[in-house]
């Protein structure tokens, strides 16, 4: 009887131990999403990879898969566009080009390609004009950031036998630019309503002189 006692309790820690580590797969993105990068690289890369600007769009969300649409420009000036259909529960990942959302540090996701993929660090990081809270983590080749709250990538750094590729977000329909850690919509608001009420006061103070 105590064996099995044992034997159950055992088996309930390994349980628990695995539901903390396989993070929870929640979609971060919606139809009509999209981001754009530059890319910029040295060396000789592989072919379709000499790539110095590229934008996805989110066609389509059906449950875990995302069906996204990429563009890319070469260096010869060629420009082309590919569909693709990304899984974020059966790892189809890409480029590892969208992850789940809210991951934490220490929180693992599965990437097809690589395997379990485990989350490094939380940080701060201006993305696109806005501090933007990410997610990092490392493979073998790459160092990622990836936007905690949409889990899609805004900087890789990849280390390869023959070149070197770093990809940087650039532009994003997802969030605002900030201007002194607003909005730029709010930004503007409040400096048309300070104008508003600076005018008001001017207009307050010369009608008093002339009264006077």
């Amino acid at each position: 009887m105590n064996r099995k006692l044992g034997l159950t309790i055992v088996l309930f820690i390994v349980l628990i131990g695995v539901g903390n580590a396989i993070a929870e797969i929640s979609v971060g993105v919606k139809k009509g999403d999209w981001i754009e990068y530059q890319v910029a690289y040295t060396g000789t890369p592989t072919e379709g990879h000499d790539v110095t600007w590229a934008r996805m769009e989110i066609k389509d969300v059906q449950g875990k898969s995302i069906n996204v649409e990429i563009t890319a420009k070469h260096s010869n000036g060629t420009q082309g566009e590919v569909t693709t259909t990304l899984n974020l529960e059966t790892g189809q990942l890409g480029d590892d080009l969208i992850i789940p959302a809210n991951l934490n540090s220490g929180d693992i996701f599965f990437d097809k390609n690589v395997g379990n993929i485990t989350i490094s660090s939380v940080e701060e990081k201006t993305c696109a004009g806005a501090t933007r809270t990410v997610v990092h983590a490392a493979t073998s080749e790459t160092r990622y950031y990836w936007d905690k709250a949409t889990g899609i990538l805004v900087e890789g750094n990849s280390q390869l036998p023959d070149y070197t590729m770093n990809t940087i977000v650039d532009k994003t329909n997802m969030w605002q630019p900030q201007i002194l850690g607003l909005d730029t919509i709010v930004f503007y608001f409040l400096v048309f309503v300070a104008a508003v009420a600076i005018g008001s006061t001017m207009t307050f103070i010369i009608m008093r002189k002339k009264k006077g």
